[in-house]
């Protein structure tokens, strides 16, 4: 990757986390742990590789992004107000009555989501529907879908996997945000999902592993999976919850969901001022 491409996801990445930490400051609680460890991701998604206009948001033809893990909504709704699918302002209703951005992504709601996320698991299965559906019109669109590690304890998204591997959709790529936590604690205690790569590939996916706050090695993984055409891929991303907030990520598990005092948010976005 050139250095310049670099250094301007980078920036995107820092913007995004700084609207997030903003939205969530300002309601004063919210599921940061979660939000910010996958907005790496969503930099390059978003800034780099998806097919997407905010000006025609429901283009037929345009890639889906499917937030599973919808209580990381506010990663997500960042970006859309970064790149201008609705106003900025936007961000300060963030859960609040009669808001646009509820606690999870609902695609009635939301210009820019694909899909309302609802019980953890079910944003896979939706994703697969979605690619199948492409396929069989003959469709280019891609569809990325974006899972928790917690999230993978549920059966469902066992059944997704399976079945696209067995079908072989190669225009679905799935992105596991293995950060090791969730509310109740480490991830590995409640209900261990690892060995990821051995399991990814006995259900048949073309699967890797990387460094998730690595721009170019998650660029370089996904350009990866673009160029298998007939297999579905699973991009497992080593994750840290909180990442990039110093006093969110030293909470450990205990930042999944926190209060954010506005001192906090204000020094962080650099908005001591307002």
């Amino acid at each position: 990757m050139e250095k310049q491409k670099l250094k301007y996801l980078q920036s995107k990445a820092l913007d995004v986390r700084k609207i997030a930490v903003e939205m969530i400051g300002r309601l004063g609680v919210g599921h940061i742990g979660g939000t910010l460890s996958i907005v790496d991701l969503l930099a390059v998604l978003y800034y780099d590789i998806a097919k997407v206009d905010p000006k025609n948001p429901k283009d037929p033809d345009r890639d889906r992004i499917v937030m599973s893990k919808g209580h990381a909504g506010p990663a997500l709704y960042s970006v859309l107000a970064e790149k201008g699918y609705f106003p900025m302002e936007e961000i300060k209703t963030l859960n609040q009555s009669g808001t646009n951005l509820p606690s999870h992504c609902d695609m009635n709601k939301t210009v820019g989501i694909d899909m309302t996320a609802g019980s953890l698991g079910q944003g896979l299965s939706c994703a697969v529907g979605m690619a199948l559906a492409g396929k069989i019109d003959k469709k280019d669109y891609k569809v990325f879908c974006i899972l928790g590690d917690g999230e993978s304890q549920e059966g469902q998204v066992w059944e997704a996997l399976m079945y696209a591997g067995n079908m072989r959709l190669g225009n679905l790529i799935i992105f596991i945000d293995n950060n090791g936590m969730q509310i109740d604690g480490m991830t590995a205690d409640i209900n261990a999902i690892e060995p990821l790569e051995e399991k990814g590939n006995a259900f048949n996916l073309h699967t890797q592993r990387i460094n998730g706050h690595d721009i170019e090695a998650i660029e370089n993984a996904i350009n990866t999976a673009l160029s298998i055409k007939d297999k579905t891929s699973l991009i497992i991303l080593d994750t840290i919850k909180g990442y990039g907030v110093d006093w969110v990520s030293s909470k450990g598990a205990g930042c999944h969901s926190m209060s954010i005092t506005e001192e906090q948010w204000r020094e962080f976005c650099g908005k001591e001022g307002e």
